[in-house]
């Protein structure tokens, strides 16, 4: 399998999580607060959504063989420096990825109602934002 290949099966898998992620979040936080499950299984796309994020940023990298990065937020960071995603768009998924070691690591409390805002209002839109930014890569 070519690296195109890997690409497109990484955004395919991307958009996946991010429709089932949709179809069991509520819309308000009040629903989501009060149910367990609901919360669980947003914290784990969390999760699945930004690894998938990170793997098509080295898979990128690699295509066109770019430096490597030292870890893994600075993936974005080189995808923003060769004009790839926007610095915006950058800044966000690196926040994204903080988030997500937070969830993944539990470091203290998790706070509901940021991983709710964080869900709603900013993964899934700069998510779907990098999934159109790459796409109109030749």
């Amino acid at each position: 399998m070519n690296m195109r290949d890997r690409i497109r099966d990484k955004i395919i898998e991307i958009e996946t999580f991010l429709e089932e992620l949709e179809s069991v979040l509520p819309s308000n936080f009040e629903e989501y607060r009060q149910d367990f499950k609901v919360r669980s299984i947003g914290e784990r796309y969390f999760e699945k959504i930004i690894e998938a994020v990170v793997d098509l940023s080295f898979f990128l990298i690699n295509e066109r063989k770019l430096r490597q990065p030292e870890h893994e937020k600075e993936s974005f960071d080189i995808l923003e420096e060769n004009g790839i995603i926007s610095k915006e768009l950058s800044s966000k998924l690196s926040d994204a990825k903080g988030m997500r070691n937070i969830i993944a690591h539990e470091y203290g409390k998790i706070d509901d109602e940021l991983v709710f805002h964080s869900l709603t209002k900013e993964l899934i839109p700069d998510v779907q934002e990098f999934i159109k930014q790459i796409s109109n890569l030749k």
